[in-house]
């Protein structure tokens, strides 16, 4: 078998988790297997490079930042393959430009478009394990660029799909996909298995455990994933095509506090004026989540919608900078102390008043509503930042997602 084991930064955030990680992957590879290891930078190594950066030059240009952050995970993988050598087994690091992970042009969120096998396959016949950077691919300039924050799960998945692995394995420090966040909802079950689309949308809507790119690719390419704790050997959750499990309502809750609200007033009730609002944003590569058009009022409307908190003043800039002229409204504004909570689930489809009874939990446990977005097996409301936890635990309890 080829296995493709992916280890998150606090899986090897010092020697002895390093250790741990080398051995595991040691033991499939002793059992006969061929085996592939992809690492994230140590702890928050790639915070800590951040801080040196803003310290040396706040403006620094996103391609020297992705410079410096693709050393993290070049420390990771140079150490665990000497971690590998040292405990009897032969074992190789490459980053990104050995391997040849090309990319498209962006820095600090660039998208693979392919990779190379051919040495990566050479070093497995070879009989050695084969450890590569995550987070990491370089463009048609021979620069690195970095896949954005959680990017080493992409990767791993990349690879998972372009070897043609027999298995992909996403290890954290979590024990697999629970219901909630266990750190908000003390009370969260893990699942199982979970599917495709509810884990994409999971992780788009802020639960961490993977990347959610990483999901979209490996739907793509069937490409089955096992999510397990490095800190332990617990079965974990398998995300794949189709649960066989029963078919709950709702599979879990997300919370998501990197959320900004931005609202649009006075803005002139006639076509093509959404089209500009959101087509300003759109050039300066702003992702817009939830959208609010209230009702015509005095020939005028207003236009409401979420971004990420990052983003938040380069929208404000860009709105300010057009605010009297092709969008000729009265006023923006901005809330940063907003958070969204989200149920996910493939049963919501079938049944009605899942909705309901949600908006219920929420009045039972005093939570206001801010805004609302809905799909076919989400929905999504945006609350004040201090009661989000509380909110998240009443909907998980509404549903009796609890063990």
């Amino acid at each position: 078998m080829l296995i493709v084991k992916k280890f998150g930064g606090t899986s090897v955030a010092n020697k002895e988790r390093i250790f741990n990680v080398a051995k595991r992957c040691i033991e499939d590879y002793k059992n006969g297997n061929q085996v592939v290891v992809v690492l994230s930078a140590m702890g928050k190594q790639t915070d800590v490079l951040l801080d040196m950066a803003k310290d040396i030059n706040p403006k620094a240009s996103r391609r020297e930042l992705d410079m410096l952050l693709t050393t993290g995970e070049q420390t990771s993988v140079a150490l665990m393959a000497m971690a590998m050598d040292s405990l009897g087994v032969p074992a190789v690091s490459m980053n990104a430009f050995q391997v040849q992970m090309h990319t498209t042009e962006v820095y600090g969120n660039a998208r693979l478009k392919r990779i190379d096998t051919e040495r990566i396959r050479n070093e497995l016949d070879n009989r050695r394990i084969v450890v590569i950077t995550g987070f990491q691919g370089v463009n048609k300039f021979d620069d690195y660029t970095t896949l954005g924050r959680g990017g080493s799960d992409t990767t791993a998945v990349a690879l998972a799909a372009a070897l043609h692995a027999d298995a992909c394995e996403i290890y954290t420090d979590v024990d697999g996909v629970f219901t909630a966040d266990p750190r908000v909802v003390p009370n969260a079950r893990k699942l199982d298995e979970i599917t495709y689309d509810e884990m994409l949308e999971l992780a788009s809507l802020g639960a961490g455990v993977l990347h959610n790119r990483s999901v979209e690719m490996a739907k793509k390419y069937g490409v089955q994933l096992v999510v397990r704790s490095s800190l332990n050997t617990s079965e974990g959750t398998v995300v794949k095509e189709e649960s066989k499990m029963e078919k709950m309502l709702v599979s879990g809750v997300a919370t998501d506090k990197n959320v900004a609200q931005i609202s649009v007033e006075g803005l002139e009730n006639k076509p093509g004026v959404a089209f500009k609002l959101f087509q300003h944003l759109a050039n300066h590569n702003i992702n817009v989540d939830m959208i609010l058009q209230s009702v015509e009022h005095g020939g005028t409307q207003d236009i409401s919608f979420t971004v990420t908190r990052d983003q938040a003043d380069t929208a404000m800039e860009t709105l300010d900078r057009h605010a009297n002229t092709s969008l000729k409204c009265e006023k923006t504004t901005v809330n940063a102390n907003v958070a969204k909570v989200s149920i996910v689930g493939a049963g919501m489809m079938s049944n009605a008043g899942v909705a309901a009874k949600m908006f219920e939990a929420l009045y039972d446990a005093g939570v206001n509503i801010l805004q609302i977005s809905t799909s076919e097996i989400r929905v999504s409301v945006l609350v004040e930042e201090k009661f989000v936890n509380e909110a998240a635990q009443a909907v998980h309890d509404a549903f009796a997602l609890a063990n």
